[in-house]
């Protein structure tokens, strides 16, 4: 997501009047209102944002209403109830972690690392995000993801339904078919790795509107991350990679644990996306 202002914990929109037939705003003026708010209430990007809540609206008191939501904290991809990921729009239902567009860089590095895969998983998956970018760009792919938040994996089969993925509820690898254990070409995990005393500092959006669950890494933001490493070896196929995004100051940990969990390893890096991945193969 682009970095935004802190907004308001409130706002709302100017009195408004119910039109007469003839004196129905016209879109000039209701993007001009919308606008207004939204500055007000912190948004960067005010005009952008008028522009998806217009696209996204069926009448402008949605819109109106769209916007307060906005101006009191909640994400824009959650009024708008999509986000934009890889060239794809995915759908992001209210309580569900956003995907972020650095992760779209997990994406390019799987595709580069395994570009013939068959059995993709996308660990700890969110919206499906990931899993679904890869199966668009893969093409006919066994699919199979797993997230332990509910309305994650409500979320999930939605965005991956049309490429026949299956979601699963439960933590990490216990959520997956047993048949799937040595035989997983491509495993994505984007998991929590922001440091449980960091929590607090996160952008109110972030913070407020998203699982803990998809945030918090526990002690030092690696817990998650360590147990996937550990584990990710046994699921694996012979030439298989796991794929983890961190930040920059836990990617030499990050490594420390892909390398004892016996994988081979690279880190791969994006200056412009600030994005951090951790690459392990299994040897064949």
């Amino acid at each position: 997501m682009p970095p935004r202002s802190p907004s308001p914990s409130s706002s709302s929109l100017p009195p408004s009047r119910s039109p007469s037939p003839s004196s129905s705003p016209s879109p000039s003026s209701s993007r001009a209102a919308l606008v207004a708010v939204l500055r007000a209430a912190g948004c960067v990007f005010a005009e952008d944002e008028a522009e998806l809540i217009l696209g996204a609206a069926r009448t402008p008191d949605e819109a109106a209403a769209m916007a307060e939501r906005r101006a009191a904290g909640l994400p824009l991809e959650h009024v708008v109830g999509w986000a934009e990921f890889h060239g794809l729009r995915i759908t992001v239902e209210p309580g569900v972690f956003v995907p972020r567009r650095r992760t779209e860089f997990l994406v390019d590095q799987a595709l580069a690392a395994v570009p013939h895969a068959s059995v993709v998983v996308d660990l700890c998956c969110g919206s499906g995000a990931v899993g679904a970018a890869l199966a668009a760009s893969l093409g006919p792919v066994e699919l199979h993801a797993a997230d332990i938040d509910p309305a994650a994996v409500r979320c999930a089969r939605r965005n991956v339904a049309d490429y026949g993925g299956h979601v699963y509820a439960g933590d990490l690898f216990a959520a997956l078919p047993g048949r799937l254990r040595g035989g997983i070409d491509l495993l994505a995990a984007n998991v929590p790795y922001v440091p449980s005393g960091e929590v607090p500092l996160l952008p109110t959006e972030a913070r407020d509107h998203e699982p803990l669950t998809a945030l918090d890494g526990g002690g030092d933001g690696l817990d998650v991350l360590r147990r996937v490493a550990a584990e990710a070896p046994h699921w694996l196929a012979p030439g298989g990679c796991l794929l983890v995004e961190t930040s920059e100051r836990q990617a030499p940990a990050a490594v420390e644990a892909f390398t004892r969990g016996g994988l081979t390893v690279r880190l791969a890096d994006d200056e412009e996306r600030y994005a951090h991945v951790v690459v392990g193969t299994r040897v064949r």
